[in-house]
Protein backbone atom coordinates (compact mmCIF):
# COMPACT_ATOMS: atom_id res chain seq x y z
CA UNK A 1 0.00 0.00 0.00
CA UNK A 2 1.73 3.39 -0.79
CA UNK A 3 2.31 5.13 1.34
CA UNK A 4 1.81 9.32 1.91
CA UNK A 5 2.94 11.98 4.69
CA UNK A 6 0.62 14.72 5.39
CA UNK A 7 0.98 17.88 7.42
CA UNK A 8 -2.20 18.04 9.99
CA UNK A 9 -3.20 20.93 12.12
CA UNK A 10 -3.03 20.74 15.77
CA UNK A 11 -6.74 20.12 15.65
CA UNK A 12 -7.11 18.00 13.15
CA UNK A 13 -4.40 15.16 14.89
CA UNK A 14 -6.20 16.05 17.88
CA UNK A 15 -9.33 14.84 16.26
CA UNK A 16 -7.68 11.79 14.47
CA UNK A 17 -6.28 10.63 17.95
CA UNK A 18 -9.10 11.27 19.55
CA UNK A 19 -10.81 8.52 17.27
CA UNK A 20 -8.51 6.18 17.17
CA UNK A 21 -8.29 6.80 21.44
CA UNK A 22 -12.32 6.24 21.50
CA UNK A 23 -11.90 3.05 19.29
CA UNK A 24 -13.77 4.48 15.72
CA UNK A 25 -11.12 3.37 13.93
CA UNK A 26 -7.60 1.35 14.67
CA UNK A 27 -5.29 3.42 13.75
CA UNK A 28 -4.69 6.84 12.12
CA UNK A 29 -4.10 5.67 8.93
CA UNK A 30 -7.26 3.78 8.98
CA UNK A 31 -9.13 7.05 9.97
CA UNK A 32 -7.27 9.15 6.95
CA UNK A 33 -8.56 6.30 4.57
CA UNK A 34 -12.11 7.05 5.77
CA UNK A 35 -11.60 11.13 5.14
CA UNK A 36 -9.90 10.21 2.01
CA UNK A 37 -13.30 8.27 1.00
CA UNK A 38 -15.47 11.14 2.15
CA UNK A 39 -13.89 14.03 0.06
CA UNK A 40 -14.15 11.36 -2.84
CA UNK A 41 -17.65 10.98 -2.34
CA UNK A 42 -17.80 14.95 -2.03
CA UNK A 43 -16.23 15.48 -5.15
CA UNK A 44 -18.47 12.93 -6.70
CA UNK A 45 -21.38 14.22 -5.15
CA UNK A 46 -20.31 18.10 -6.41
CA UNK A 47 -19.36 16.61 -10.15
CA UNK A 48 -23.69 15.32 -10.33
CA UNK A 49 -24.67 18.69 -9.17
CA UNK A 50 -22.77 20.45 -11.68
CA UNK A 51 -24.13 18.04 -14.12
CA UNK A 52 -27.48 18.25 -13.28
CA UNK A 53 -27.10 22.61 -13.22
CA UNK A 54 -25.06 22.17 -16.65
CA UNK A 55 -28.43 19.66 -18.59
CA UNK A 56 -30.81 22.57 -16.84
CA UNK A 57 -29.10 25.59 -18.16
CA UNK A 58 -28.82 23.74 -21.90
CA UNK A 59 -32.60 23.15 -21.49
CA UNK A 60 -33.18 26.46 -20.44
CA UNK A 61 -31.65 28.25 -23.13
CA UNK A 62 -32.68 25.69 -25.97
CA UNK A 63 -36.36 26.61 -24.85
CA UNK A 64 -35.39 30.13 -25.27
CA UNK A 65 -34.12 29.62 -28.40
CA UNK A 66 -36.79 27.44 -29.35
CA UNK A 67 -39.00 30.65 -28.13
CA UNK A 68 -40.97 28.45 -25.90
CA UNK A 69 -40.77 31.21 -22.82
CA UNK A 70 -43.10 33.34 -20.80
CA UNK A 71 -42.09 37.10 -20.57
CA UNK A 72 -43.09 38.29 -16.94
CA UNK A 73 -43.27 41.79 -15.85
CA UNK A 74 -41.09 43.27 -13.42
CA UNK A 75 -43.86 44.34 -11.26
CA UNK A 76 -44.95 40.72 -11.28
CA UNK A 77 -41.70 38.95 -10.79
CA UNK A 78 -41.63 38.56 -6.95
CA UNK A 79 -45.17 37.02 -6.80
CA UNK A 80 -44.21 34.43 -9.54
CA UNK A 81 -41.21 34.03 -8.08
CA UNK A 82 -42.95 33.03 -4.48
CA UNK A 83 -45.39 30.51 -6.25
CA UNK A 84 -42.39 28.64 -7.76
CA UNK A 85 -40.56 28.30 -4.14
CA UNK A 86 -44.02 27.64 -2.41
CA UNK A 87 -44.32 24.49 -5.25
CA UNK A 88 -40.65 23.54 -4.84
CA UNK A 89 -41.29 23.57 -1.08
CA UNK A 90 -43.88 20.72 -1.61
Amino acid sequence: MPTRNVNLTAEQDAFVEKMVKTGKYQNASEAMRDAVRGLQQRWKQDELKLDILRNQLKAGTDALDGGRFTEIADADLDGVLDKLAATEAR
